[in-house]
């Protein structure tokens, strides 16, 4: 069997395979570790393998690399890429920052590489809210590029944000209108979302956070029924960890019946296979633009595990 076979891969070749929650069931079934990316990164970093295999999409495996350059880091298709990766153009926001040089830019981990090393410091939907804490008061803020969770960061914080206008075009996809209808035909269960969501999704939500965060919740809430607004890759951890409660995936515009993000969606365990066995496709980064995107990734680290940071006075470039 493939599966065996890739185990007996990883085995011989020092691989370590990550996967990411919206990867379809099998991949998970094969994984190390599965988790979000605040997750992977931190366990990309901490291996002691000398090859990482990330089966998520391409921002991940390059922030695996960022942190551990001595690493050979490995995707399964280079085309898994990301919406937010598309709508934030290096030069563009290159040029937002310039155009804004006292703020402080926080951008969130769905971003390239070239878009990390200009900004001050990357968040996840993890730790979003303790990165804004620890912004001073008297900074303005710049969030890219997922408006969205923007706008609920500077809600939930209170503090005015200027958004960049880039949005997952998963988590867009969800229906206020069609939730609404679901949550009065399901009056007892607990919806939980995505903050990548909506606005007028949110609106709707019970728990709203990352999907870790999301999993957490069904798993402690002794609720028996949970509508879901995030990719769908995650209901199978939800399935399995809750297999007495029905697990029901919020309703998308038009007539879809589930939202799935096509980039997650291009690895398979045939390419996984030969990712491994063959070395390639490699993520590799220029060593200059890794250096600079890792200023503001370790900052995300050192906050995360409760460090104190300087920030710059002003942007330069």
């Amino acid at each position: 069997m493939i599966t065996d076979r890739i185990e007996q891969l990883k085995k011989d070749t020092d691989t370590l395979l990550l996967a990411h929650f919206y990867e379809e069931s099998d991949i998970q079934g094969v994984a190390d570790h599965i988790g979000d990316s605040l997750k992977l990164a931190q366990w990309g970093q901490k291996s002691e393998a000398s090859t990482i295999l990330m089966a998520g999409v391409v921002f991940m495996a390059e922030s695996i690399k960022i942190l551990s350059p001595e690493k050979t880091v490995l995707v399964p298709d280079l085309n898994a890429g990301c919406s937010l990766v598309e709508h934030s153009p290096f030069e563009k926001y290159l040029q937002w920052r310039k155009d804004n040089p006292t703020g402080i830019c926080i951008t969130y981990i769905n971003s390239s590489a070239a878009v990390k090393s200009i900004s001050d410091v990357i968040c996840t939907s993890s730790n979003s809210e303790k990165i804004v804490n620890s912004i001073p008061k008297d900074r303005p803020i710049l969030f890219g590029p997922d408006k969205n969770l923007g706008r609920y960061l500077s809600k939930k914080s209170g503090r005015e944000f200027k958004l960049w206008p880039g949005a997952c075009e998963v988590h867009v996809l969800f229906s206020a209108k069609k939730l609404f209808t679901l949550k009065k035909e399901h009056p007892e269960a607990i919806v939980i979302a995505h903050p990548e969501c909506m606005e007028e999704v949110l609106q709707y939500a019970d728990v709203i956070g990352s999907t870790s965060r999301l999993l957490e919740e069904v798993v402690n809430n002794p609720a028996k029924k949970f509508i879901v607004a995030t990719e769908d890759g995650i209901l199978h951890n939800m399935r399995e960890m809750r297999p007495d409660a029905e697990i029901i995936q919020a309703p998308a515009e038009g007539s879809c019946a589930c939202n799935q993000c096509p980039y997650m969606k291009l690895n398979n365990l045939e390419k996984i296979e030969l990712a491994i066995k063959n070395k390639t496709p490699e993520v590799t980064l220029d060593e200059n633009l890794r250096k600079k995107a890792l200023i503001p990734l370790q900052r995300m680290m050192d906050i995360t595990d409760g460090k104190s940071v300087t920030w710059p006075d002003r942007f330069e470039y």
